[in-house]
Formats: C-alpha cells, structure tokens, sequence
C-alpha cells in the first residue's frame, strides 16, 4: 500500500495477543505465528510488547546468511528464507539485533514476520495491524500517527552500528536515540 508505513507502540500494548493469532491465519505462514509478543519483566510488571521484524535497510540476517536463502524485495521488506536454499543453521537468528528470526526445526526453514507480503502487495495491511484493538501495531500513513504524544523513530544504535529500519518504533516525545550499549552484556568469566 503505497505511502503506509508499519509502527509498533509498545506503551499501547495490552498483551492480549490477537496479533499472534491473526499473523497464525496469514496465508503464507503455513498457520504458524511470525510475531511475538514477550513480558518485558515478568516477575515484576504485565507490561508486553509486540516484537515483529524490523525490516532493515542492510539486514543483517541476509548478510550472515551462508545459502544466500535470505531476500529483500524491491518495498524493502526483508522476506521469510528461501525453502530450496534454506541450510537452517541459525546465523541470521544469532546475528539479527532484534531477536526476531526463528528457524523451525521440523521444516528446517527460517521464517519470521514479513509483514503480510502476500497482503501488502495486494493492498491490503498486515494481518496483525488489522486486529490489534490498541494500536500497538498500526500500518497506516505518517500523518495519522502525528497526533500521538509518542514519536517514531527507525534509527537504533547497537555498540558501534547504527541499524536504519522501514519499521518505526513509537518512543515517548524527549527521549533520546535508543542505544544499545554492547558494554552492557560483557560477560565475565566466574574465578
């Protein structure tokens, strides 16, 4: 859909996940979920958010890719693996700074969230945008997301690498980039 942009609002997710089973019905998923929605801090919060593909501009799933399985298409949508070149060995799932690919095991293929290719194409939105109540996840266009206090980013640093996404990310209006300090998640070996 010409001039729709995807945005994921994590301040308006209720957890009730009819994203998860919408994206289940998508014609392409084979009945299998490609979204997720995880608990922030299970132990002290209900607080959930929706984790979909974020559809990099340099992905990097398709960079560590060694069967080349891996596709962006023209809308820069990052695609599910290719199944004849598929080798499910996990690199894009360990490489990608989102956490988001999953290879299943009884297919042997990588999939995740590939925004509802076989909808987007035809001008239709996303599964999971078309159910969620909250508008945690809304495939809309850029000025029916500008009266929200929030404002959308798609620019993430992770220790050195800044990741340019097409999906935007909905952060409250003052905060500052988001950053991943590789600093931060430095293990240390037990004497």
């Amino acid at each position: 859909m010409n001039g729709f942009e995807f945005y994921v609002d994590p301040s308006r997710c209720i957890g009730c996940r009819s994203c998860e089973n919408a994206c289940a019905e998508c014609e392409t998923h084979r009945g299998r979920t490609m979204i997720h929605v995880d608990f922030l801090d299970r132990a002290q919060s209900t607080e959930t958010v929706p984790t979909v593909c974020m559809h990099c501009e340099d992905p990097t799933c398709a960079q560590v890719c060694p069967a080349d399985a891996i596709k962006k298409n023209e809308d820069g949508v990052v695609l599910s693996s290719l199944k004849p070149r598929c080798v499910a060995c996990s690199n894009c799932v360990l490489a990608c700074p989102f956490g988001v690919p999953r290879v299943l095991g009884e297919i042997e293929q990588m999939m995740k969230c590939d925004m509802c290719w076989d909808r987007t194409s035809a001008g239709k939105r996303p599964m999971c945008a078309t159910v969620c109540p909250s508008q945690a996840l809304a495939y809309v266009r850029k000025e029916d997301i500008e009266h929200r206090r929030e404002r959308p980013i798609n620019e993430f640093v992770f220790g050195h690498q800044t990741v340019r996404t097409k999906v935007f990310m909905m952060v409250p209006e003052g905060a500052g980039p988001l950053v991943v300090d590789v600093a931060d998640y430095v293990w240390e070996a037990e004497p």
